[in-house]
């Protein structure tokens, strides 16, 4: 988990000339975005100190973009500095007691049987603060506040209780995918948790069953989002199940949709055919169009087609001829 980045209330875009760029705080984590104008020989992959909620941070530039939401992001605050080899071997050794550092918070834990698991112990670059992440059941309420007294005496750095959600917990975990991937998305690619909904399932003609779909952490599937919108948009071209076509083969009735296939499955008569959407004639739609054109026009409502317009023509001849006048020689 990246220590989230203190922000100022007034908004402001880049500057010209302006050097923005994406600092991450962890290899697959959100990027935050710093003004490092001043830093001439900045790149892409250099380890910088910021200054955050959580104290000062060493994170790496991830790019050398502006954000791409422009203003929501701004005022942009400096980068103190580049790291020095100092601090990335203060990094390196304080990481290496974060383990030793999450076996005392879990024993304190259970001794106070507190119901609470302790995911990870984070120490910040210079050791200064050490931040314990813990992920409770859902609808539980748990007092850490004790066992914050409790573990303070234990180190000499600044204790941080923080509390994660389920995703989180697994993203920082790892591990094999309920998919059967050695490494799930969420610790492998994924930077951020987009919402998921059953209907994203549905969407897909997937099954609701909760064991198919739902992920290591208990919460749905990420992966229900990838293809989501690409069916929404497949199936906005394709008639509706039960719905009468024509199609080479015959008129017949839609028993299912595949969208990535851009087709659908028709029943004619007893055989059923996999007919592609440029094969595909809405009955429907032409019966009503054929309708449509037997009629005959009113001329009401504004009509402006090309019978009314012909009719007005001949009621105007013969208002002339009613008058006297010759009538008008076609050219």
């Amino acid at each position: 988990m990246q220590a989230p980045i203190e922000e100022t209330v007034t908004p402001a875009a880049p500057r010209d000339g302006q050097k923005i760029v994406g600092v991450r705080f962890m290899p697959v984590g959100k990027v935050y975005h710093f003004d490092g104008t001043h830093l001439r020989d900045l790149r892409s992959g250099d380890w910088v100190i910021v200054s955050t909620t959580r104290g000062r941070q060493m994170g790496q530039v991830a790019s050398m973009e502006p954000p791409k939401h422009g203003a929501a992001d701004g005022p942009f605050k400096l980068i103190e500095r580049m790291a020095t080899n100092r601090d990335l071997a203060q990094k390196k050794y304080w990481e290496n007691q974060e383990v030793a550092a999450m076996i005392v918070a879990r024993e304190k834990a259970q001794h106070l049987r507190l119901a609470c698991k302790i995911v990870k112990a984070e120490y910040t670059f210079d050791g200064a603060r050490l931040g314990f992440l813990y992920s409770v059941e859902d609808n539980v309420e748990v007092n850490v506040e004790p066992l914050r007294a409790a573990l303070q005496p234990e180190f000499n750095a600044k204790i941080d209780m923080r509390l994660i959600g389920p995703r989180d917990a697994a993203k920082i975990i790892g591990g094999g995918g309920a998919c059967g991937l050695t490494e799930r998305c969420c610790s492998t690619f994924l930077t951020d948790f987009s919402p998921i909904s059953v209907k994203m399932a549905k969407e897909q003609g997937l099954s609701l069953n909760p064991q198919e779909i739902t992920g290591m952490c208990g919460r749905l599937r990420c992966c229900l989002l990838y293809e989501y919108e690409q069916y929404v948009e497949a199936r906005k071209q394709l008639p509706k199940r039960n719905k009468e076509v024509g199609t080479p083969h015959g008129n017949g009735k839609v028993i299912d949709v595949m969208p990535l296939k851009d087709a659908v499955l028709v029943l004619v008569g007893e055989t059923m055919h996999e007919v592609k959407r440029d094969d595909l004639t809405p009955l429907a739609e032409v019966e009503a169009l054929q309708k449509k054109a037997e009629e005959p026009c009113s001329g009401s409502h504004g009509c402006n087609c090309g019978a009314h317009r012909q009719s007005g023509k001949k009621k105007k001849k013969e208002h002339k001829d009613q008058h006297g006048n010759p009538p008008s020689t076609p050219q």
